[in-house]
């Protein structure tokens, strides 16, 4: 039971965690999963479809950039209405976390 309860408290933060590693700058597909997996455990598999809503829904915008170590490479960075997001968003988890941390102090 505790891992499902992992993986949902992953999924609902996936789209916070992108967004925080964007508002440090612009950064490819790969290697965003890649710093995600390494934080969260996060598998690639389900960022590539978060990150093609999240353009979609222009929270992130893209530019291809050609590279002459294999293909080119998507780049992402936040929009001003990304940004508005990441900073809801992180307000959002930051209280919604203290109010758990308040609930679990002092117990064994």
């Amino acid at each position: 039971m505790t891992e499902s309860i992992q993986v949902q408290l992953r999924k609902g933060a996936l789209e916070l965690c992108v967004l925080a590693v964007l508002s440090r700058g612009e950064s490819y597909g790969y290697e965003i999963a890649s710093t995600l997996v390494a934080a969260v455990n996060m598998g690639e598999g389900t960022i590539y479809p978060l990150m093609r809503r999240m353009q979609n829904d222009d929270l992130v915008a893209t530019r291809i950039v050609e590279s002459s170590s294999g293909p080119p490479r998507k780049y992402y960075r936040l929009t001003p209405l990304g940004q508005k997001a990441f900073d809801v968003h992180r307000r959002d988890w930051r209280s919604f976390t203290g109010a758990v941390d308040q609930l679990l102090k002092d117990l064994p």
